[in-house]
């Protein structure tokens, strides 16, 4: 038996068990359900795409340093136009006693004025989530009531639901479509429930074992189940359709049972690509890739499963109505295009030649951006309007944070009274920069008489406090040589004095109390925000860009700057330093995702059609489909996410490679039969409504994404999937059928074959099936590829790994 028969064997005893045994499927996938059903809860979801970034980089460094050492808080831009100065100052008063916001930046620069806006800075002493923050930002609310009012802050601002809300809405937009599109490709009306209980019921198994990942992004979490949809449906529409030509000269039973072993490995083939395509994603150093990877290889996966497991079942329990509900095939031929293919085949490929040079130079002029702050989406959130109209008035608020070893405050001082100095810097805060009382800093140094006479304490009760704290510190020396020139700084003898006060160990009267209560609420600002005793804070505010050149520059001079003071554990931390840790991982990323996705997918098709020239002339189409894509925001001037670049470079070359190859099979089986310009007529009106189906499913799912979605990751790698689809459909139907024509001698000979030909004379009489290639004489002359019965003396040559065997009723003489 040859190796075809063993797995044609195979493949039959699996779908017959399949068939007969629907029931145990039923139930098998009856109980999954029930199980994804509660463990979708289990499934964590991270909405910081900065914890995807290498572990190294300074940006991960940083914010884990920072997240483990102060308070979150929440912060808002809050702008109010059409109000004077005096309105401006009696808000400001308002806001400044809500409970719940710890600070209100605002002055009478043109940071936070002018004409006739005011933008007030806010930070909340508790994070975004926070109750209390919660409720200081709706007591806000109620306070600029009939106020031109624009609000950027994170306060409440629940991304992770909004999205879920989201592609509720894009999930039935897309299923209405896709039903639509079904109908008009479907054979029956009843196929289409058919094909949208397989699919439910796969979705709904990869979203609930997404708890094996532990924690998924939101991205992975919010797109895939409509890729899944959309890169998936294939595998059902060609098992359904498999079914429909086998019902018709065979009973329902048998027409699923012979329908699955032909589509397991018809399925099983198609899928690579894809999977291919996904897997290069997972070798990006930015680790999202993996996790966006390996939610779709699975949603992939489980959808074969569904279709090899489930539908058989499905299609044998509406085969009655499959057969009632038949209809008339509702798509035309396109013999026109297959016409104009053969007609073009000189022109087009060098048309195509000509603008595949210009995409590719566009494509590498294209404006990345590295954070999502400064990219517009067709729909947007009212934070996200807000953000740009606060922008346009005020410019960007591109805010830093430097990280540093506490304790130093000549070198807080230091870096501080430098990077005032600088063009590039609007302003800095800090321990050392904030004033404490009668125009003393906090990081000032006070003997125990100046701290006396500012706090208003006893001299006598001072020097006990003073001595206490050389004490504490271990500083025995300066009790041995007298406190009266001993000065320590003014925010750690407030943090001791506090300490020593809550202990009881130092007690002060209601007056001196009273005084000390501003002081205190001062105190505890700093201590969560500027200073603990691991790391102090520097917030410095750029005059520069989130991301650029000029803003990546200044960090490393930053750093520099840093360097100079702190031996070793300091850190930028903000957008703009994400940004650069995200440029810099961009370049080898989109490099290895770009040649792993092309490598898995050539060796892929080098095994489909044993031909090492097609699989190059399939790449080059859909390598150029997705330079003119990325051509795009070159030409528009619009600032492309490099993450949906990645993504979607991926995805485009894995999913759409695959309308290549529709065409190209049917290509390569009708070629046996007649010429090359009439089997691409006949190829292209085969394959069109298969690539019509799996296309408007991936493009219309992919633009709803962009178009609905008001998150900019989410939406801009639909709009780019999305346009990258269409593309790719109209290369495949309008540039590749010229380039198969033209290049037809070039495919054939570079075929190979994986075993070594061989040549076996035969002498036959009588009825035999043969399967290969047979050159000789059958009652005449006789040169082609034959899988089929002859009945007849036969004297031939037969290659490429044919076989002869005997059939019923002839006889075999081997020479």
């Amino acid at each position: 038996m040859t190796e075809q028969s063993k797995v044609h064997s195979l493949t039959r005893r699996i779908a017959t068990f399949v068939v007969d045994q629907r029931r145990l499927m039923f139930f098998l996938y009856s109980a999954a359900l029930l199980f994804c059903l509660f463990s979708v809860r289990w499934v964590e979801v991270e909405n910081d795409v900065t914890q995807y970034l290498p572990a190294d980089t300074e940006t991960r460094m940083g914010i884990e340093a920072m997240n483990d050492n102060f308070a979150p808080s929440g912060m808002a831009q809050i702008m109010v136009s059409n109000v004077t100065m005096e309105q401006a100052e009696g808000l400001r008063s308002g806001l400044e006693q809500v409970e719940g916001v710890l600070l209100v930046e605002f002055d009478h620069t043109t940071d936070h004025y002018k004409n006739a806006t005011a933008l007030y800075d806010l930070t909340f002493s508790n994070g975004p989530n926070d109750p209390v923050s919660l409720a200081a930002m709706a007591d806000i609310s109620r306070q600029l009531e009939g106020y031109d009012v624009a609000v950027d802050t994170m306060v409440g601002y629940d991304e992770t639901a909004m999205l879920a809300d989201e592609m509720t809405t894009i999930l039935i937009v897309a299923v209405l479509i896709i039903v639509a599109v079904l109908v008009l490709t479907s054979r029956s009306y009843a196929e289409v429930p058919v094909l949208l209980l397989t699919f439910g019921v796969a979705a709904v198994l990869n979203m609930g074992t997404n708890f094996i990942f532990h924690k998924i992004s939101f991205i992975s979490n919010s797109v895939a189940v409509v890729l899944q949809l959309a890169l998936a449906i294939d595998y059902a529409i060609i098992l359904c359709h498999r079914f429909s030509d086998e019902n018709e000269t065979k009973d329902a039973r048998e027409a699923c049972i012979s329908a699955l072993a032909k589509a397991i490995p018809e399925i099983s083939a198609s899928s690579l690509t894809t999977i291919s395509g996904l897997v290069a994603l997972s070798f990006m150093k930015f680790s999202i890739g993996f996790d966006l990877s390996m939610v779709l290889v699975k949603s992939v996966l489980l959808s074969m499963l569904s279709v090899f497991t489930l539908m058989p079942g499905l299609l044998m329990l509406f085969r009655n109505w499959i057969q009632r509900t038949k209809h008339k095939k509702l798509l035309p031929n396109i013999t026109p295009v297959g016409k104009f293919a053969v007609k073009a085949r000189l022109v087009m490929p060098a048309v195509f030649a000509v603008v595949l040079v210009g995409a590719f130079l566009l494509s590498n002029r294209c404006p990345y951006a590295y954070s999502y702050n400064e990219v517009k989406t067709a729909k947007m959130a009212d934070r996200q309007v807000a953000h740009f109209a606060i922008q346009e008035e005020f410019g960007t608020n591109n805010m830093v944070a430097l990280l540093v070893p506490s304790g130093n405050y000549e070198a807080e001082r230091a870096i501080l009274s430098e990077l005032e100095a600088r063009p590039e810097v609007k302003r800095t805060m800090a321990l050392a920069n904030t004033e404490a009382m009668d125009g003393y800093l906090l990081s000032d140094a006070l003997t125990p008489r100046q701290f006396s006479e500012l706090v208003g304490l006893d001299y006598e009760v001072a020097g006990a406090l003073y001595s206490a704290y050389a004490v504490d510190q271990n500083q025995y020396g300066e009790l041995l040589q007298g406190l009266q020139e001993y000065d320590v700084p003014l925010f750690d003898m407030f943090v001791f004095l506090k300490e020593q006060m809550e202990e009881r160990n130092i007690t002060m009267s209601g007056g001196e109390l009273a005084d000390l209560d501003a002081m205190f609420a001062q105190l505890d600002q700093a201590q969560s925000q500027l200073q603990n005793e691991h790391y102090s804070r520097m917030v410095v505010y750029l005059n520069l860009p989130e991301e650029g050149q000029e803003t990546f520059a200044f960090l490393q001079e930053l750093r520099s700057l840093m360097g100079q003071y702190y031996p070793s554990d300091y850190y930028v931390v903000g957008n703009s330093t994400s940004a650069r840790d995200l440029s810099d991982s961009f370049a080898s990323d989109n490099l290895l995702i770009s040649v792993l996705s092309a490598v898995f997918v050539i060796v892929v098709l080098l095994f489909t059609f044993r031909s090492a020239g097609l699989p190059i002339l399939l790449i080059v189409v859909i390598q150029g489909s997705i330079w003119i894509n990325f051509s795009f925001p070159t030409l528009m001037h619009q600032p492309l996410y490099f993450l949906g670049y990645l993504i979607v470079n991926a995805i485009q070359m894995g999913a759409n490679i695959d309308y290549a190859i529709v065409i190209s099979s049917h290509y390569q089986e009708r070629r046996t039969q007649m010429s090359h310009k009439q089997a691409i007529v006949e190829a292209l009106n085969a394959a069109f409504p298969t690539i019509f189906t799996s296309g408007t499913i991936m493009a219309s799912a992919a633009l709803l994404i962009g178009n609905l979605s008001t998150q900019p990751v989410v939406s801009i790698m639909g709009n780019c999937l999305g346009r990258g689809t269409i593309i790719s459909i109209l290369l495949v139907l309008g540039v590749l059928p010229a380039i198969l024509v033209l290049g037809d001698s070039v495919i054939e000979h570079t075929k190979f074959q994986l075993q070594p030909a061989t040549r076996r004379e035969q002498e036959v009489r009588g009825k035999v099936r043969v399967k290969g290639r047979v050159q000789g004489y059958i009652s005449g002359m006789v040169d082609a590829d034959f899988d089929g019965v002859l009945d007849g003396d036969m004297n031939a040559t037969i290659r490429m790994g044919g076989t002869i065997e005997k059939a019923e009723g002839g006889e075999e003489n081997a020479n």
